[in-house]
């Protein structure tokens, strides 16, 4: 029977937050395992950003990164996200002669498709030598102190004294999302905060929903709102509808914060006082109420709000002053409450995941010795537009640092 291989590290999960910190790993003079059960790699990058790969966003503020990021503690992500800035992944970019452009608000997106990314990640595993096993599954992990941890994968045992499980949440399960992170932290008793799916369409049903059914591909920008006074979270992005309800930007974030039961509030004309706008449209114009309407919301959904009320079916200059005042509060202001959302399938990202109180913010190890968590696993969920990819590279970084560390006063 031959012995297991032997390495310095283990890296399980080849995404983004796995490929870096393995590519890191080695080039501190580890020597490198990571293995993957998908049979292709990185599917994640591939398909994000319409396929263009929006690989970071230089509009993170390094001294208070944790304003992008939603977590049970959003403080944690600080040291990792300071310490590897978008600035430094951008010159990775560079070097490696992949031109990129600026999108909106700061999201950097590759000129050509995402693949380039994933050869440029694998470009760096490959300088730092390595070892690279996919596809591969791992049946069972152990933990013994003084030998590490031991696992059983589908092509033989493998020992190291330094883990790291950067497996992703339960996103996109079509192209191999699952729990394993969350079992591994489970195992070796390691606290889990409750995964939801998080950037993802929100869904509606009922009476409330029936007039805006057929509003499906309208698209606009609104202000939208949710959550209590001081948890109040507010995003100016477009909004889309669709046949089952809302997406767009405008809702993918502000689903993060969103929780079952409470309504949002949407403003469909921000910047605009639409009051104002119909009482002085009353003294000078006989137009039908929604023309007037469709010169600051799109026509369709202008016929959507006046078709609800006869009263508004008329010449603006004959409307009732109550039936304009209630027509601009539910412009201004419309309240609606999502029956859910439309779950990991289009779930950009999972929220929650291992607790941060049982990892280091400094090197992303857990209170297990020698087992890390990094990545989307982790309970820090950042907003759309790049964020998530950098809090992928930003803990990959720590993670690598700390285990090269670790590594040399043979801890």
């Amino acid at each position: 029977m031959s012995s297991p291989s032997s390495f310095d590290a283990i890296v399980i999960g080849a995404g983004a937050a796995g490929l870096f910190c393995a590519a890191q790993a080695g080039q501190r003079g580890l020597k490198v395992l990571l293995l993957d059960h998908a049979e292709r790699i990185a599917e994640k990058i591939r398909i994000s950003g319409g396929g263009r790969a929006n690989f970071t966003n230089r509009e993170l503020d390094v001294r208070a990164p944790q304003r992008h990021f939603v977590g049970e503690n959003s403080h944690f992500c600080r040291s990792a996200l300071s310490r590897y800035t978008p600035q430094h992944f951008i010159e990775l970019v560079e070097k490696h002669g992949i031109a990129y452009h600026e999108k909106h608000k700061g999201q950097l997106f590759c000129d050509g498709p995402s693949q380039q990314i994933i050869d440029m990640l694998l470009a760096e595993c490959a300088q730092g030598g390595v070892t690279h096993w996919q596809p591969c599954k791992v049946d069972a992990v152990a933990y013994a102190a003084g030998e590490g941890y031991t696992l059983q994968t589908s092509r033989g045992e493998v020992r190291a004294p330094q883990l790291v499980v950067a497996t992703g949440g339960l996103s996109i399960p079509q192209i191999g999302a699952s729990d394993f992170g969350y079992r591994i932290a489970t195992q070796f008793g390691l606290r889990v905060v409750e995964p939801r799916p998080a950037l993802v369409p929100l869904t509606f049903g009922g009476d409330a929903w029936a007039p805006y059914a057929d509003l499906a591909g309208l698209a606009l920008p609104v202000q939208i709102e949710t959550g209590a006074k001081k948890e109040r979270m507010s995003f100016l992005e477009d909004l889309l509808f669709t046949h089952r309800g809302l997406s767009g930007p405008a809702v993918l974030q502000i689903s993060s914060y969103w929780k079952p039961g409470a309504p949002l509030t949407l403003d469909f004309a921000p910047g605009v006082q639409i009051d104002t706008e119909l009482r002085e449209a009353k003294l000078r114009s006989k137009k039908r109420i929604a023309n007037e309407l469709a010169q600051w919301v799109p026509s369709r959904l202008a016929d959507a709000w006046v078709g609800q009320d006869p009263a508004l079916s008329r010449p603006v200059n004959e409307a009732a002053d109550k039936a304009l005042a209630q027509l601009a509060e539910r412009i201004g202001r419309w309240q609606i409450t999502p029956s859910g959302t439309e779950g990991y399938k289009k779930a950009e990202v999972t929220a929650g995941g291992v607790d941060t109180r049982d990892l280091s913010s400094q090197t992303l190890e857990s209170k297990q010795p020698g087992l890390y968590f990094i990545g989307e696993v982790v309970d820090v969920t950042g907003w759309l537009g790049g964020y998530n990819f950098q809090w992928a590279w930003a803990s990959a970084a720590a993670c690598a640092q700390g285990m090269a560390a670790a590594s040399q006063t043979g801890l």
